[in-house]
């Protein structure tokens, strides 16, 4: 099947503007089953790769040698708030390893959390990389280094065999080549890698077909999906896109967005993965595409929907706090080619 899926941005009854989105709907070995005329279009994965920048870690035994906890492992695969729960989680993996927030190459930006974004503005000097979204990934990274016997000093660099083990992974369940892999250096200084859309939701799909009882992938995907479905507000927070679906659907969806408009799922019960990128890397149109899409695929009940109406049709308001339009996604079946 494939669809066009628009989101358009209303002023009052006018159309302002309209965001374009490419999406992939794969099975496990790649089959395309849903999508659009772009779905294989190439781009990159940024923070939606980031549970399986953490699958090696779990793979290969360190989860159980270290015995990190479920919310530990979420924080690793998350792209947070900033939230005293949040710094409290990495600090904690952080202080296990016998590292310092001095050893994370991430650096600092200011927190999406309304009270520590606060107590930083009054307090700049406790400014830390722990704010970043991306450190708990990061000290995931530190535990994976230490756990090989690889230098910790310099992890973040494409040249190291971590980044180079993280290259081979994201490449392996996105069903591509290494070498097919573009690399480039993301916003928190690690490798970020470009693949097409439908790569992505072949991964999404094989995260959310992980079993308990298959092979050490296979049980450590089951394990990190299952992590972040029982720990939702660990891999995001407050008002973010992924952790409200988890928190719908009571985690039948596992779901990880990234910058630039894209955002995973993986699909347990149809054994299926759904990648969205908005072509403009407009991240406000991402939330009700993915959702009208979802809608359009039967995946969301109505009661699921309506615990995440905001997100469906987000209003806009102006400067003075009047509301003023929304944005609406449109999805259409294209007409099949004769």
């Amino acid at each position: 099947m494939r669809l066009q899926i628009d989101v358009l941005v209303w002023r009052g009854a006018i159309p302002e503007s309209r965001h374009r989105v490419q999406a992939a709907v794969c099975d496990p070995a790649g089959r395309l089953e849903v999508g659009t005329e772009q779905a294989d279009l190439v781009t990159t994965f940024r923070s939606a790769a980031k549970p399986f920048q953490l699958l090696p870690l779990v793979e290969r035994g360190h989860a159980e040698r270290w015995e990190w906890s479920d919310e530990q492992l979420a924080v690793m695969a998350a792209s947070h708030t900033g939230s005293r729960a949040h710094l409290d989680l990495v600090t904690g993996i952080l202080t296990r390893l016998g590292l310092t927030d001095r050893h994370l190459a991430c650096g600092f930006h200011e927190p999406a959390d309304a009270a520590s974004l606060a107590h930083l503005r009054a307090h700049p000097e406790d400014r830390s990389p722990l704010y970043n979204n991306c450190s708990g990934k990061h000290a995931g990274m530190l535990c994976l280094a230490l756990s090989e016997g690889w230098p910790v000093e310099g992890y973040e660099r494409p040249d190291h065999p971590l980044q180079q083990l993280m290259r081979s992974t994201v490449a392996e369940v996105c069903g591509v080549t290494p070498e097919s892999l573009t690399v480039a250096v993301d916003g928190c200084s690690v490798s970020v890698f470009g693949l097409p859309i439908s790569g992505m939701a072949r991964a999404y799909a094989r995260l959310a077909t992980g079993e308990p009882g298959g092979d050490a992938r296979s049980r450590a995907l089951s394990r990190i999906r299952g992590a972040m479905c029982a720990f939702p507000r660990a891999v995001a927070g407050e008002g973010r896109l992924s952790t409200m679906m988890m928190e719908a659907t009571r985690g039948r969806l596992v779901a990880k967005g990234g910058a630039e408009g894209l955002e995973c799922i993986g699909m347990p019960s149809r054994r299926l993965g759904l990648a969205l990128k908005c072509e403009d890397g407009q991240a406000r149109g991402i939330a009700p595409a993915t959702l009208a899409l979802l809608e359009h695929l039967s995946e969301m009940s109505e009661g699921e929907l309506a615990r995440l109406a905001a997100s469906r049709r987000p209003v806009i308001t102006n400067h003075a706090g009047l509301e003023v339009g929304a944005l609406e996604a449109v999805v259409k079946v294209l007409a099949s080619a004769s």
